[in-house]
């Protein structure tokens, strides 16, 4: 077996998501493949901001090989009533069938930041009962997220908590690591969830300790994640990972990096870098009982 076949296979349960590459959305994916990945998540713009339109952007993703991890994102769609609900019903109809005209199967759907939307519990686990009901007949699974600035659910232990009053077989956890550090969310708390209901997760790291204001949340998680194992939280998302492995999670990782310096470089060097990401997690965290972050093969070498 030829050495980039042998890393195509170790890293086949990564992914990396559009949103970090820059160019058209065939470029995005011609560098993901050549890297080794057999998976992208996509996202709604990918499609609609097509320059050949829908068809061509499904047509693309067809081409390219490369299966859909899931599609994002549905923002603020719980706790709302009235005219706004009925708003939001009909965008997240729009989102579904994007989402099963990609053949993805799951949807993710991040927590309100609305101020118009309950912060209500119930309110909140009965609307995305509501939404999961409405993916069944496409076969698409939820995976809902909470985001580090969310008005109500700001942590994946209350997701949790509303995804398990929902009671909806197709409705899950999106885990995502940076809202987990930003939020400094304990992570034994990982170790109560049922891995059958992690639907993603999701994986980024960035370059300082603490983001103590949502406003500073958003500012860094939009425009300056980086790769795991670039910034200065490896050691907690080994744990992060190695957790979800003992737990029994068996599903996809992606690289959620939004990074503004990654869309000024070559699209084949970031890729690189996600490569050298995926190949420490698969490699040197997942099958090494004791991890050895100080020696991570995704660290820039000497020239």
């Amino acid at each position: 077996m030829n050495t980039h076949r042998a890393a195509t296979e170790a890293i086949s349960g990564f992914g990396m998501d559009t949103i970090t590459l820059a160019g058209p959305l065939e470029a995005k994916l011609a560098a993901m493949k050549d890297a080794g990945f057999t998976q992208v998540m996509l996202k709604a713009n990918d499609l609609v901001g097509h320059p050949g339109g829908l068809g061509a952007a499904l047509q693309a993703v067809k081409d390219s090989g490369l299966r859909g991890t899931g599609f994002q994102v549905l923002r603020d769609f719980e706790g709302l009533s009235g005219h706004l609900h009925l708003y939001k019903v009909d965008i997240a109809k729009s989102m579904l069938e994007m989402c099963a005209a990609l053949d993805c199967k799951v949807l993710l759907a991040c927590s309100s930041t609305s101020v118009h939307a309950s912060q209500d519990l119930d309110h909140i686990a009965r609307d995305l009962r509501k939404l999961a009901m409405l993916a069944i007949p496409f076969g698409i699974r939820i995976a809902y997220e909470g985001l580090s600035w969310g008005r109500t659910i700001n942590e994946f232990t209350t997701a949790w908590d509303v995804v398990c009053r929902a009671d909806c077989p197709n409705l899950g956890l999106g885990i995502d690591s940076f809202h987990i550090f930003a939020a400094k969310t304990p992570l034994d708390e990982i170790d109560y969830l049922d891995p059958s209901k992690i639907f993603l997760v999701q994986l980024a790291d960035f370059m300082w300790q603490e983001t103590k204001t949502f406003e500073e949340r958003m500012t860094t998680a939009r425009t300056f994640r980086v790769f795991p194992g670039e910034g200065v939280h490896s050691e907690q998302l080994v744990e992060l990972v190695l957790k979800l492995d003992a737990l029994g999670y068996e599903g996809d990782y992606s690289f959620e990096v939004f990074n503004d310096d990654y869309q000024q470089m070559p699209l084949p060097m970031v890729a690189e870098r996600a490569r050298r990401s995926a190949l420490w997690l698969a490699e040197d965290v997942m099958r090494r009982s004791m991890p050895l972050p100080n020696q991570m093969r995704l660290k820039p070498t000497r020239a």
